[in-house]
């Protein structure tokens, strides 16, 4: 039995001040580090820590996932631009410490993508790959947002057949009646909210 941490998205452009800033996203960050903080080696007492982040490409509407120039976003399924590769917004929020983090995920490079089973690590793998080769049958998930890429990460956690608890004061959503349905649907899908 191996545990990982899963931190999702905690970026500056999620983060207050940022182009999508989620209320509470500093409080995650802070939070997170503070999490880590408890185990040996800044790493929370976890047999992995991973951390994920929006990397979307600088050119384009990235697979639809921009809004068209012109176009207001519905900020449901189109946004405005954040989190572009190289820019301040794509960073983590400074609030995270991310010395224990052992495996960062990109997504969204181009396409649209909210779990960060979507994405691949700097060499090319899938999140999938590196928790199967590290054995990790339960994971903890954290991070931005909790109605969007927490959700959809979660409910892929789980798919694989891996045991889910959803760290709930380590979440911020974009919306409250969202982040509430999406902590429902992922209870339903068999994730412990802890």
């Amino acid at each position: 039995m191996a545990n990982a941490l899963l931190i999702v998205d905690v970026q500056n452009d999620f983060t207050e001040g940022g182009a999508l800033a989620v209320a509470g996203g500093d409080a995650v960050a802070r939070g997170v580090s503070d999490l880590l903080a408890r185990g040996a080696g800044g790493r929370g007492g976890y047999d992995l820590v991973v951390a994920s982040r929006d990397w979307h490409e600088p050119e384009g509407d990235n697979g639809g996932h921009f809004a068209s120039p012109g176009q207001d976003p519905d900020f449901a399924g189109t946004w405005p631009p954040h989190c572009v590769q190289g820019t301040p917004g794509a960073e983590y929020d400074p609030l995270l410490d991310i010395d224990g983090v052992d495996v960062h995920v990109r997504k969204g490079m181009g396409v649209a993508a909210y779990s960060a089973f979507e994405g691949e690590t700097t060499d090319g793998r899938s999140l999938a790959e590196v928790l199967s080769q590290r054995g990790i049958d339960r994971l903890d998930l954290v991070g931005i947002a909790t109605d969007y890429c927490v959700l959809r990460s979660g409910i892929d956690a789980v798919r694989l057949g891996i045991r889910v608890r959803l760290l709930s004061e380590l979440v911020a959503g974009v919306h409250p009646e969202t982040s509430v349905a999406a902590i429902k649907e992922l209870a339903a899908a068999g994730v412990e909210i802890v």
